[in-house]
């Protein structure tokens, strides 16, 4: 069995050398949602409660239905998530590269997971 842990060392250290950047990082985020006790987002469905954690990509000001929306999109390694503050042009923290836990309902719109209005909580700067 101690031949065994050499080489799955090895093989780790060769597939970390082989892996693309995004890739690493999408393995680092699955790693972190799984310790944080989250769900994956890969793994939530439609109208479930859910507690997600991830980073976030992209964060826009799009209005909807002719009220102001910040839209971001929240990725923990396994899928998106797009997370949307109706009647919210800015709020403080939130912002791309950010870290954040949300929770709430999950929707599904367009094909897209979405969750409006979250509970959510910024991780601390020094986490990232």
């Amino acid at each position: 069995m101690s031949a065994e842990k050499p080489t799955g060392r090895f093989r780790r250290m060769l597939d970390r050398l082989s892996s693309s950047q995004e890739d690493l990082e999408s393995e680092e985020l699955r790693e972190d949602a799984h310790a944080s006790g989250c769900t994956r987002i890969g793994d939530c469905r439609d109208r479930q409660i859910v507690k997600v954690t991830g980073t976030l990509r992209t964060v826009t000001l799009r209005p909807r239905a002719g009220v102001p929306a910040l839209e971001a999109e929240l990725f923990d390694g396994t899928a998106p998530l797009d997370v949307v503050w109706l009647g919210r042009r800015s709020i403080a923290g939130i912002e791309p590269g950010r870290k954040l836990i949300a929770s709430g309902r999950i929707s599904m719109s367009h094909g897209r997971r979405v969750l409006f209005n979250p509970k959510y909580e910024l991780r601390p700067l020094g986490q990232e």
